[in-house]
Order: C-alpha cells, then sequence, then structure tokens
C-alpha cells in the first residue's frame, strides 16, 4: 500500500522517531510539527501522522540533539514545509549550529565545507529508510477506511491474535 494512504497514531509516530509522547503533543501544540493527515479535534481525539510527518520528527529530533536551537529548527521546518516536502529524501540538511542550510547537490555541501567552521549534516535520504524500516514494524491506519494495518514485527504476539479475531 503507498505511504500517502496510510497514517501513524501518536504512540507510533514517537516509537518511529525516537520522541517521547510528550515532545510529539508539545510539537504539535505549537505549530512545529502538526499531524497533516489528521488533527487532534478535543479531547478523546487521535492525531494522525503521516508518513513525511514521521520523517520530519525525526529530523527535528537529531537537529535537537546535536544543539540546533528550536528557533532555527522552527525556520527549517517551515522552510521545508513551503517546499511542500518535496524531493525529502533526496536532500541534506548541513548546521554549524546557528543556520541551517539545505543542500541538494554535493557542490553545496563542498562550499559550505570550504567556509572552515565546523557543521554537520544530515542525509535526509538516510533518515527517510530509518523511518521506513521502523514504520514497517510498527502499526498504521488506513486513511480512507480507519482499518489498523499490522507491521511486520514476529514478536507482537497480541497484534496477531487481533488480527485472527477479525
Amino acid at each position: 500500500m503507498a505511504s500517502e494512504q496510510i497514517g501513524y497514531r501518536g504512540p507510533t509516530a514517537c516509537a518511529a522517531a525516537g520522541i517521547t509522547y510528550r515532545q510529539l503533543d508539545y510539537w504539535a501544540r505549537t505549530g512545529l510539527v502538526e499531524p497533516s493527515v489528521r488533527p487532534a479535534h478535543g479531547s478523546g481525539t487521535q492525531r494522525l501522522y503521516s508518513f513525511r510527518d514521521v520523517v520530519v520528527l525525526k529530523i527535528v529530533k537529531r537537529f535537537l540533539d546535536t544543539g540546533v536551537s528550536l528557533q532555527n529548527i522552527r525556520t527549517t521546518v517551515q522552510h521545508l514545509r513551503e517546499r511542500g516536502f518535496c524531493d525529502l529524501e533526496r536532500m541534506t540538511l548541513m548546521s554549524d549550529g546557528a543556520t541551517v542550510y539545505e543542500c541538494t547537490s554535493p557542490d553545496e555541501v563542498h562550499a559550505l565545507l570550504q567556509g572552515g567552521q565546523g557543521i554537520f549534516g544530515i542525509a535526509v535520504g538516510v533518515v527517510w529508510r530509518d523511518v521506513e524500516s521502523a514504520l514497517s514494524q510498527l502499526h498504521g491506519e488506513r486513511i480512507d477506511t480507519g482499518e489498523t494495518l499490522v507491521g511486520h514485527n514476529p514478536a507482537d504476539e497480541l497484534a496477531r491474535r487481533r488480527n485472527r479475531a477479525v
């Protein structure tokens, strides 16, 4: 099934991105990374995140872990949102700790390195594959029907029993 037809609930998005539910909730409430499939509407409703949302959550986590300020991360996420999150998997995001740069070619990465300052990069394609791998073992939800899609985690006995009962 195409990833555009699958959504992920908060706990699944947290597990795949390596963040806490508290972080996820805060980032959604403050508009840093909002669920693009289904936002929460009051108490008891479940947010539903797209695959790309989960990739962005993991990118945010990686930037936070390296010390980039939340303000700079917000600017980066806003830039990605304005681009429509297209070609994410081909992008490298570089930062010197103060500014985040989008690099789409080796020449752009090389030009940044020529500045002589310490920088680090996030190859979004690697993050993309990490999230794909994590989500393949977790539960998703069909956007159109709400049907639970069970991941390929052989250790998930409860999910196997639930599927047999249906």
